[in-house]
């Protein structure tokens, strides 16, 4: 199995990483997180992400903070817990609990409200797409235009 995006670990995997500020989009929830677009970001196709073309990267609990009010949004997924904005509605990041594909709970940080990345940076991260409709989150979906 590959590894999973944003997954490094040791010395090299925190030198790569770099502190991001990011929030909604009328500013009440803002968080930082530390991550390393280079290693890769996330589309995923399941019912959620799908529907609102949640583009993440992936972030240890400790490399994350946020402030301000967040609603939760739990759906299918009992792992999943969606965070957005009871203000503006921007979803900014999940948390993932376990049991999961990777063994360990992690953030989804969504790649959309970082706020100082820069546009080549983001174009330049690779994507990996997971297959969530279908919960074989190690495989693309065979379709991943729309995503």
């Amino acid at each position: 199995m590959s590894t999973p995006p944003n997954s490094a670990s040791g010395p090299d995997a925190l030198a790569a990483k770099r502190a991001f500020l990011g929030g909604c989009h009328c500013g009440a929830l803002r968080f930082e997180a530390r991550l390393d677009l280079a290693a890769g970001t996330v589309k995923c196709n399941c019912t959620y992400c799908a529907k609102s073309r949640f583009w993440h990267a992936r972030a240890a609990p400790g490399d994350f903070s946020v402030s301000g009010e967040a609603s939760e949004y739990r759906g299918r997924n009992p792992v999943a817990r969606h965070f957005f904005c009871p203000t503006c509605g921007v979803h900014v990041h999940d948390r993932i609990e376990t049991p999961n594909m990777l063994g360990r709970p992690y953030i989804n940080v969504s790649v959309a409200c970082l706020e100082d990345a820069d546009i080549a940076e983001l174009i330049a991260a690779p994507v990996t797409y997971c297959d969530g409709l279908h919960n074989s989150w190690t495989s693309a979906p065979a379709e991943t235009r729309h995503l």
